[in-house]
């Protein structure tokens, strides 16, 4: 497979981006070679700079439920442009998706719209301080929300690859306010609680995490954290940037049947557009400025281009709820295939699924936290990485991200995943 330009615009990168990539984990330094330059995506498929072509299982992190390129969304793209690409003022598209956002996801009563997930995450702490008047929030291990300060702590995906979970230039004065409890553990989270009784503002999780790898929560254990939440004064919030819109209209949210204060969103609502949301009860939304006291704002918020793609994007999903089944029926298909193949080569590597997310874990340990998730042969990872990027599949460089997968995957286009699969396997281990 010829690399050439990529490997050319990949040192000139080194020239004038730190580590020659605007986002850690694009560098391929946790599955080692040099990663790869995209030059345009259509439906399934990804092309580099050199030509060559990829199934592609990442979907720009989430947002591309409906495959890459989408015509529906390029002609909502197109469409605003006409109109212009930023005004800095209201617009009508900001009222009806955040109408349809409100219809949709069963926590949110009032939204406001930011421009990425991390604005939302911070944002979303920031009002739940403002509203309770506490200063402490807990998270979880290995939960990735975004690079604000606060969250840098025992954090996921990018921190783990890069081997730097707590980030220099991350405060202890910050780090104080932070509590940190394992997944998936509610006596953990009752300890801190007691502990710290009437000092914490929030709580927040991604109800089913993707940034330790695909992790899913056990049973009783987000009606646990509902039930802790509701008797000690906190703010519940879910961080859906990757799991709202995509396992349902209504979020993980609406799967589980527990319903958080707050809820922070990304990723799908853009359509692929970069943008940002967090909402929830009506009572703490309306302590963010200039309703309340609690102070956000930003130039680009509301992008008309940004509305307009969401818009396609969400009205689609409203109106055609067929897409969760088949995208449940995708899922299925690959994951089962994939157990499969690896049951008649005697394997017993773990793998987490739900939807069309899924992770393939190189441990044979049950991953459901943190601590699970880094049993993980990373190096082992990194092999398999390069098998099938041989074999013209693009996966997540990283052991430590989820798969997303998208509508525009055939049966036919499964098969190859699968046959992929099993040769690398038989490649690596030497079978």
């Amino acid at each position: 497979m010829n690399i050439s330009k990529s490997k050319a615009l990949f040192a000139k990168a080194q020239n004038y981006i730190p580590g020659g990539v605007n986002s850690p984990v694009r560098a391929f330094r946790a599955v080692g070679g040099e990663p790869l330059f995209i030059k345009k995506a259509d439906g399934p498929f990804i092309f580099d700079e050199d030509g060559n072509k990829f199934i592609e299982l990442i979907n720009s992190w989430g947002p591309m439920l409906l495959g890459h390129n989408n015509k529906m969304i390029r002609e909502a793209i197109l469409g605003a442009i006409d109109d212009g690409t930023s005004f800095g003022a209201p617009t009508a598209r900001e009222v009806e998706i955040a109408e349809l956002i409100v219809s949709m996801v069963p926590s949110v009563e009032k939204v406001r719209m930011v421009n990425s997930g991390t604005e939302a995450t911070m944002s979303a702490i920031r009002v739940a301080r403002g509203f309770t008047g506490r200063d402490k929030f807990i998270k979880m291990e290995g939960h990735y929300h975004g690079h604000g300060d606060s969250f840098l702590i025992a954090a996921g995906s990018g921190a783990m690859t890069m081997g730097q979970p707590d980030s220099p230039g991350v405060t202890k004065g910050t780090a104080k306010d932070t509590l940190i409890a394992p997944y998936n553990d509610l006596d953990a989270v009752k300890e801190l609680v007691a502990a710290n009784k009437g000092e914490i503002a929030a709580l927040i999780l991604e109800p089913v995490p993707g940034n330790m790898g695909l992790c899913l929560p056990v049973p009783g254990y987000l009606e646990g954290l509902r039930e802790i939440c509701t008797q000690e004064g906190i703010i519940l919030i879910f961080d859906e940037v990757m799991t709202g819109f995509r396992l349902a209209k209504g979020g993980a949210q609406e799967i589980f049947g527990v319903i958080p204060d707050m809820t922070t969103l990304g990723k799908i609502i853009g359509g692929g557009m970069p943008v940002g949301a967090y909402g929830g009860k009506k009572e703490i939304m309306e302590f963010v400025s200039p309703a309340g006291p609690v102070y956000q704002a930003g130039t680009l918020s509301g992008n008309p281009i940004a509305m307009a793609a969401g818009l396609a994007m969400l009205r689609h999903l409203n109106d055609t709820p067929s897409v969760y089944e088949e995208l449940n029926q995708i899922g299925t298909k690959l994951t089962e295939g994939i157990a499969k193949i690896n049951r008649g080569l005697g394997l017993t590597y773990t793998m987490n699924s739900i939807g069309s997310m899924y992770s393939l874990f190189f441990t044979k340990d049950l991953v459901n936290d943190f601590y699970s998730a880094k049993t993980c042969d990373t190096v082992l990872f990194g092999k398999y990485f390069q098998a099938m990027l041989k074999r013209g599949v693009y996966l997540a460089p990283s052991q430590f991200e989820s798969l997303f997968l998208s509508t525009s995957l055939t049966d036919e286009i499964i098969n190859e995943i699968l046959g992929a699969h099993k040769e690398a396997m038989v490649e690596i281990l030497g079978l």
